[in-house]
Formats: structure tokens, C-alpha cells, sequence
């Protein structure tokens, strides 16, 4: 007998930790500012410190500061090897389906 196996999400289950990762990163491409990641990958405030932190520290993530309206903005944006991460975990994925 033959299963298949349910790759598609339900709105209720849990995402994977690798999911939120590559959220994060696929978010920050283009540098954004900690507010607009936490929206898009729907985490809290506390979640986001913690993965912003890890992923800065592995270097997947580079943060910086810009100016704006005399303000400093500190801003993430995704490093090369968070660009291969995504890449990589695309191909994975992809192999599931």
C-alpha cells in the first residue's frame, strides 16, 4: 500500500525552525530593519533577538546603521552565505516534493 506524504503546511501546524530561518533571510535580502522582519516572518519580539543574534553570529546575516531623519536605524541584510543557505535549502526542499 502506498502513502503520501503531506509535504503543504496547515495554517495550525508549527513551522520548522529552518522555515523561520529561511524567512529571515529571504526578509532581509535587501536589509531591512528589525520591526519589518519580525512582521514578515510573524515572530515575537524576543524570538526575532534570539535568531537575529544567531544568524549574525554564523554569518549569515550582516547588521549595520543608516541615517535617517537624525536617526540611526540599524538594519540587517543577508550575507553571501545566507544567500547559499537559501539556495541550498531551495534544492532540499525541492527534493521532498
Amino acid at each position: 500500500m502506498y502513502y503520501e506524504i503531506k509535504t503543504e503546511r496547515s495554517p495550525n501546524k508549527r513551522r520548522d525552525r529552518h522555515d523561520i530561518v529561511v524567512e529571515i533571510l529571504k526578509t532581509a535580502m535587501d536589509g531591512k530593519i528589525k520591526t519589518h522582519i519580525m512582521y514578515k516572518a510573524k515572530l515575537s519580539y524576543d524570538q526575532l533577538n534570539k535568531y537575529l543574534e544567531l544568524l549574525s553570529r554564523k554569518g549569515f546575516l550582516e547588521n549595520y546603521t543608516i541615517k535617517r531623519r537624525n536617526n540611526d536605524l540599524k538594519m540587517y541584510r543577508t550575507t553571501q552565505k545566507g544567500l547559499q543557505l537559501i539556495k541550498d535549502f531551495e534544492t532540499v526542499k525541492s527534493i521532498w516534493k
